[in-house]
């Protein structure tokens, strides 16, 4: 089902959040209902270098990986219609933030510690600011991100919705 927001209809979308929560599975079945392009910062920066993520943060660094993900951002924010799914950590760049919150109908997606948890093996491996942490690591990093995720226009709390359930309340609250 195709549906049209009626506010912010041209404005970009973009979703926030920490690595793992569902910005891209949301912004996949949100792009579908609205009939938007989705724009994942992350696949568009590994496509570009032809590597994945951790690979490029091996190769290059985190700094230089920012650097791209702000350019790529920019970019993309000012192109109308779309479903930006941000990277976790794109929000500790201020640009980033003050860009998006201006250009863009930025949407918090929250997920609690303790559901976050559930999902954590399966992301280690494809999250490079995770490897080598231990839980406690972890956790340290989940509530330090908090506080950068709390610039937003809505927060939707994902904890006990699917996907589609997810998206439709964006619609819904849009």
């Amino acid at each position: 089902m195709r549906v049209t927001m009626e506010r912010e209809d041209k404005k970009s979308i973009a979703l926030t959040g920490f690595m793992g929560v569902g910005k891209t599975s949301i912004g996949q079945a949100l792009a579908k209902k609205t009939g938007r392009q989705l724009i994942d910062i992350d696949a568009e920066i590994e496509k570009a270098h032809e590597l994945p993520v951790p690979e490029i943060f091996r190769k290059y660094g985190e700094e230089y990986f920012r650097e791209k993900e702000k350019v790529m951002i920019q970019s993309y924010s000012q192109e109308k219609k779309k479903v930006l799914s941000l990277g976790g950590g794109a929000f500790l760049q201020p640009e980033v933030r003050e860009i998006c919150m201006a250009s863009c109908y930025v949407i918090h997606l929250e997920l609690s510690w303790d559901k976050w948890v559930d999902r954590c093996e399966q992301l280690i491996e494809t999250r490079p600011v995770l490897q080598g942490k231990s839980l406690d690591e972890m956790k340290t990093l989940f509530h330090a991100r908090e506080k950068i995720y709390q610039e937003y226009h809505l927060k939707i709390n994902t904890d006990h919705l699917s996907i589609d359930e997810a998206a439709d309340e964006i619609i819904q609250l849009l």
